[in-house]
């Protein structure tokens, strides 16, 4: 037995796609509770800057449509989604994370379809959805993210809305340190390794990806999508949060989050 180590290096895909969904199932209530306040029960965040789409209004109206949430964790965009009149369908990885999202519900009195599923196979027939959204959900921690892409073209309707958050890809050359050691590039943007976590057994425990901003853009285009607007938020003033490497000391200087909002033609 070895002690637990972290750092950047290749891991087998098999080997990602359990330690990922294990990590979810075996952390999913101390995550909720830990970030519970800031996410709300039945509120729309895009990432730790706090930008909600109740601000930022970046799918557009939703009343009356067909909406899919991938990696929806605890489901809190999906209430609000519903909340606002979409027809709402929520889907996540970990069943664990799927019992909070039926928990919230019940509390909050609102609750949506819930469904485990990997985004990379979506049990949905072709051009079933409107609106696909996720909040940091599925894309960080899968190897193959072209395939989430091509799940979400093919049940779009025509005319459709993807749209995303992840990690700014930027936030990789540096260390993940909220605090000044968190300001100096330490490795190539262009190191494509992931972030993995190993166990004392030698088990890969977490795993988290890296793609370039033209990696997105070419998963994206490749997936037979039209990019329409690229957001890269801002840290507001008077937000004195801080979320792993996300902070205000940070968010002044590098953009932490990602979102890209794309149409099915």
């Amino acid at each position: 037995m070895s002690a637990p180590r972290a750092g950047f290096g290749p891991v087998p895909d098999d080997d990602a796609a359990r330690a990922t969904r294990s990590w979810w199932d075996q952390n999913a209530a101390e995550y909720t509770a830990e970030h519970g306040d800031f996410l709300g029960a039945a509120d729309f965040c895009w990432g730790p800057e706090g930008l909600r789409e109740a601000e930022a209004r970046l799918l557009g109206p939703v009343r009356g449509r067909r909406v899919l949430e991938i990696g929806a964790g605890a489901a809190q965009c999906s209430r609000w989604l519903a909340r606002e009149g979409a027809q709402v369908v929520a889907t996540d990885v970990s069943g664990t994370m799927l019992a909070e999202a039926r928990r919230l519900g019940r509390e909050t009195g609102t609750a949506v379809p819930l469904l485990q599923a990997d985004a990379r196979a979506l049990p949905f027939a072709a051009a079933s959805f409107d609106v696909v959204v996720t909040a940091y959900g599925a894309l960080p921690f899968v190897p193959d993210p072209w395939r989430v892409h091509r799940e979400v073209a093919r049940v779009l309707r025509p005319g459709g809305t993807w749209a995303f958050s992840t990690s700014h890809p930027i936030r990789w050359a540096f260390l993940d340190d909220p605090g000044q050691a968190g300001l100096e590039a330490v490795r190539s943007y262009f190191d494509r390794d992931p972030y993995v976590e190993i166990d004392a057994d030698d088990r890969v425990e977490s795993v988290e990806y890296h793609r370039t901003l033209g990696d997105h853009v070419s998963d994206v285009v490749g997936a037979g999508l039209r990019i329409e607007r690229l957001v890269e938020p801002e840290w507001p003033p008077g937000h004195d949060g801080v979320w792993g490497g996300w902070s205000p000391l940070r968010g002044d200087l590098l953009p932490g989050t990602l979102i890209l909002v794309c149409r099915r033609d």
